[in-house]
């Protein structure tokens, strides 16, 4: 992995090198992000935990005095131009997460011209850290920036959300997209995801790390299955509806009232409506055990969650669940469950600092069954994007 101060520097020179050192030049920090607990509830209208980490993509972007957006990826070696003023999709599949936050910003009514746009980051593919949010609330900041057109961070989070949604075809939540852009550093976000308000909750515990544990796969399942079970809580939202016309979405449902329609509903849909209910009520009461410091509380609700996500709601996988159960037998780990969409990616581990090497060593031991190493990474928590300044630029040396 590059130095975050490499990363600039190469991002820089390269953009520096296609346009001729523009002097309207910009480099923008769009962070992946953790989620510590609220998984599968940002697109039913619930509750999430999030913040921003220390893994980023990095984004030059020039203005031209066209219409032409010439795009590179520094990471994949490869190029796409296209007509900011007609976008249409590019065969690339990187490079529609970029091209659609342009058309989301035309659909909008917001005027931008050309502009030439180099990138690349050091937030691992497929782990589940959200690379692809972090590419389009960049660009949406960036461009937000260099043509002056004054969206709040909370509308440039939906603009790449819908990017995603309608562009890419990820129905994702908005989550991902949220945290890159509003984050604030050493606290989580306790995020609303209907109303969009939310709160900073500290996270007071200088002793325990954010440790993450990528499984190095990604199974052929993950994209379909994403949707698939989007299309499932819906299922379940229609025959609630039926009875009670303001169900608007599982946030508005309660456990009473799943279990008056149980027989109504599909087994399926049944067990996904729980697992949402349940998991919106573990994550306000993990804001409360955060909020008293009460840290073995949040780590038993991290541990339900991933029993959640393996049972009820089937996105887990024999990776995840073998680094689950591994951590589960470690002193020093206070809780842990899979993190992401599901079926690869990674875990997250909160891990007290003293037990680090063991925890390492352990979870190694327990995977090699598997026949891969997973890779493990320490991360911390940081603000979300931002234009790197000289200041800001130093802060990463």
């Amino acid at each position: 992995m590059k130095p975050q101060n490499q990363l600039v520097s190469l991002v820089k020179s390269e953009l520096e090198r296609r346009t001729s050192g523009s002097s309207s030049a910009l480099v923008v920090r769009s962070p992946g992000r953790l989620n510590v607990i609220g998984e599968h509830t940002d697109y039913n209208d619930g509750f999430v935990m999030p913040s921003a980490i220390d893994r980023a993509i990095y984004i030059g972007l020039s203005p031209r005095l066209d219409s032409e957006g010439n795009l590179h990826s520094i990471d994949f070696q490869e190029s796409h131009s296209f007509d900011v003023k007609h976008p249409v999709k590019s065969p690339k599949a990187w490079a529609n997460y970029l091209v659609g936050v342009v058309d989301e910003l035309k659909k909008g009514g917001y005027s931008i011209g050309g502009f030439d746009c180099v990138f690349a980051g050091d937030i691992p593919i497929g782990a589940g850290l959200s690379s692809s949010a972090a590419v389009e609330a960049g660009l949406a900041f960036a461009l937000n920036t260099a043509f002056e057109l004054q969206i709040g961070r909370t509308e440039l989070a939906a603009i790449a959300q819908r990017a995603e949604n309608n562009f890419v075809g990820v129905k994702c939540g908005i989550m991902d997209q949220f945290a890159s852009l509003l984050s604030e550093g050493s606290s989580v976000l306790n995020l609303d995801c209907r109303s969009l308000e939310y709160d900073l909750i500290p996270f007071k515990a200088p002793d325990i790390r954010f440790v993450l544990c990528d499984t190095g796969v990604k199974h052929s399942l993950a994209s379909s299955e994403y949707n698939l079970r989007r299309q499932e809580c819906e299922r379940a939202v229609n025959v609630l509806r039926q009875s009670s016309s303001h169900i608007e979405s599982l946030r508005d449902a309660t456990l009473e009232m799943l279990e008056a329609h149980r027989m109504e509903l599909d087994g399926t849909a049944y067990k996904r409506a729980l697992y949402v209910l349940e998991e919106n009520a573990r994550v306000e009461s993990a804001a409360s055990a955060l909020r008293s410091d009460d840290f073995k509380a949040l780590g038993e609700l991290l541990f339900m969650s991933h029993a959640g996500l393996r049972d009820k709601f089937e996105v887990s996988c024999d990776e995840l669940n073998t680094l689950v159960d591994a951590a589960s037998e470690i002193e020093a780990v206070v809780g842990a469950r899979m993190m992401g969409g599901g079926f690869g990616g990674c875990t997250l581990n909160l891990v007290h600092e003293d037990g680090l090497s063991e925890f390492n060593e352990r979870i190694m031991l327990a995977y090699d069954k598997i026949g891969t190493t997973p890779r493990i990474y320490e991360c911390r928590l940081m603000p979300g994007t931002e234009i790197l300044n000289n200041q800001s630029l130093r802060e990463l040396d």
